[in-house]
This record gives structure tokens, C-alpha cells and sequence, in this order.
């Protein structure tokens, strides 16, 4: 039998890397950062314990790979959703919704992962989250930004504080009211992205 190629090698690669990123977002979804141990995460992605470690240094960077990887999918799918659209006000719409709606439907997982991002080993700029980055800029220019970049770090603050409040124990905030006030910040019409099924009352209303 003859070796497999370079290219047949890094495919397989990129495949049991993926496996891991998705049982990692399966099980800390499922059963919480600390009741997850890294041999769990090779069972489920059904790869050997030792090609986690191979992969990536330690738990924490394996969470924010999967988590940064999980958002890039969500929002790629969000902005590629029918109909497709170049309009910069819809995509930046359905961004923010593809943001909060993660916070509503995984919210142990973004919890456990907005916790880690606040420590004080902070941000890990992977490969995963440089996409998402990249994707996330990428409307922002196409919304009309003159400078992509600034404003692009902006809307990842007010995503991410939208994030925390909306999950944050004890007092969280309707994702329908932080929604809102992002529309309002960008100049965006309710019925665009994927809005909920009614508009929150103003203020007092």
C-alpha cells in the first residue's frame, strides 16, 4: 500500500480537529466546563486522548476554539441565509441576531466561556477566532463603516456585553431589550435579520 499523500494526511487532520472543536462544544454544553475532562472530549470526537493534547495546549484554548469556531459557523450560516442579500444594514441585522441567538440557545456554553475570556490568561486569538474576526469586520465594512477596523471592535464589545447581560445569574436582560437598543445604535429597522416575534415595549411603557 503506498503512503498517503501530504494533502490526504492534512485533510485527516483537519477532520479530527473538527471532531474535537464539536465534542467540546457538545459536552461543555451538556455537562459544564469543570465536569468535562479532556478524555471525554476524545471519546465523544472518537480520537485517541493523546491528539487532543497534540492539537492544543491545554482545556481552556481547546473551549475558545470551539466556541470561536461554533460562532463562525453561526454567523456565516445567519448571513447566508435566503434571501441572499449585499445590503449592509440586513447582515449587520442578522450578525446581531446570530450573536444574541447563541446566548439564548447554548447558554451554559457561552457563560462558561464568556467566564474564561474575563480571567486573567484573557483572550486567545486562534485560528477560530481569527475567522470570526475576519467575518465580523467583514460586515462591518459592508454596513458602510469608514473605519472597519475601530468599529468592528466595537460591535465585538457590545456583542459581547449583550452576551454577558443576558446570561448574567440572578439578573439577566431580555435579549428582545438588547436587541433593541443595538438596532437603535445602528440605525436598523426591527423586521430585519431574524427578529422576534414581537418588538419589546419602550422604556416605562
Amino acid at each position: 500500500m503506498s503512503p498517503r499523500s501530504a494533502a490526504v494526511n492534512e485533510e485527516l487532520r483537519r477532520r479530527s480537529c473538527e471532531r474535537l472543536l464539536q465534542a467540546t462544544v457538545e459536552l461543555v454544553g451538556e455537562r459544564g466546563y469543570e465536569a468535562t475532562t479532556l478524555a471525554d472530549i476524545a471519546d465523544r470526537a472518537g480520537a485517541a486522548r493523546g491528539l487532543v493534547s497534540y492539537y492544543f495546549p491545554g482545556k481552556r484554548q481547546l473551549l475558545q476554539s470551539a466556541v470561536h469556531r461554533l460562532m463562525h459557523r453561526e454567523l456565516a450560516a445567519f448571513l447566508g441565509r435566503e434571501p441572499l442579500t449585499e445590503d449592509g444594514h440586513e447582515l449587520l441585522a442578522r450578525a446581531i441576531d446570530a450573536v444574541l441567538g447563541l446566548a439564548r440557545e447554548r447558554p451554559l456554553l457561552m457563560r462558561t466561556h464568556m467566564a474564561h475570556i474575563l480571567t486573567a490568561e484573557g483572550f486567545i486569538q486562534c485560528p477560530e477566532q481569527q475567522r470570526l474576526a475576519f467575518l465580523l469586520r467583514d460586515t462591518v465594512a459592508r454596513y458602510g463603516s469608514p473605519d472597519p477596523d475601530t468599529d468592528y471592535r466595537l460591535l465585538r464589545a457590545l456583542l459581547m456585553g449583550a452576551v454577558v447581560a443576558i446570561l448574567l445569574p440572578g439578573a439577566p436582560m431580555p435579549a428582545e431589550r438588547l436587541r433593541a437598543e443595538l438596532f437603535q445604535r445602528y440605525g436598523l429597522a426591527w423586521e430585519l435579520g431574524v427578529p422576534p416575534a414581537a418588538e419589546p415595549a419602550a422604556p416605562g411603557v
